[in-house]
This record gives C-alpha cells, sequence and structure tokens, in this order.
C-alpha cells in the first residue's frame, strides 16, 4: 500500500478553465468565470480549490455544503428571503446545503473553496 502524503495546495500546478453560466441562471451581466479545481477526493464527494469571477448576477441552489475564503474582491450573496451578506478578502463565510438565492460580484471577486457533497 502506498503512503498517503500532504497535499499543499499552493504549490500545485494547476491550469485555470475558464467557462460562463447558463443563461437561465443569469440575472444580470454574463461574468466569465474561472475554476482551478486542485483537488478532488477518489470518491468525488470532497473539492478543493480557486475560483475567479467577473462583475455580474445570478441564481444559486446548494446541493453541497461550501467553506470559502475571500482573496479578493466583493460579493454580496442574497437568500431566498432577502437577507444579504456582503464578504469581502480577508473573510471566510460557509454556504450550507439547501441554500437558494443570488450570488452577486460587486468587484471582480476570488476565493478559495472547499466543498462537500454528500452521496445521494
Amino acid at each position: 500500500m502506498s503512503p498517503i502524503h500532504v497535499l499543499k495546495l499552493d504549490e500545485l500546478s494547476v491550469v485555470g478553465e475558464d467557462y460562463y453560466l447558463a443563461a437561465e441562471k443569469l440575472i444580470e451581466g454574463n461574468p466569465k468565470q474561472t475554476l482551478w479545481m486542485q483537488y478532488t477526493d477518489p470518491s468525488e464527494q470532497f473539492f478543493a480549490g480557486i475560483w475567479r469571477s467577473e462583475p455580474g448576477k445570478w441564481r444559486v441552489s446548494y446541493s453541497e455544503e461550501e467553506f470559502c475564503h475571500m482573496h479578493g474582491g466583493v460579493s454580496v450573496i442574497t437568500d431566498e428571503a432577502g437577507a444579504a451578506v456582503t464578504v469581502k478578502a480577508g473573510e471566510s463565510f460557509v454556504i450550507p446545503r439547501g441554500f437558494v438565492g443570488t450570488w452577486e460580484v460587486v468587484e471582480t471577486s476570488t476565493k478559495r473553496f472547499v466543498i462537500y457533497e454528500s452521496a445521494s
């Protein structure tokens, strides 16, 4: 059996993948987003990486648990009842499974994320 090693995410070289959101999710703009997936576990239920988005606003619906640490920018996350939380560089937060609302990038935002998606 091979040993299991600690992975330092900042030392992994990963190519970012650019993408755009599906039209049905968009509310404002058409922000280019980039994803650097740095780790996926063998079960494909646990992920970690970096995400960046240009300004825009879209609908979100979370089936996963997500921890985020903002590296730059300003975003506003609003739940379906209208309660808004502004997040900016240096702040950390969790979005729980079942969250429904909107994500608005006010200033180009970059975050480190860790996601856990439970098995169905």
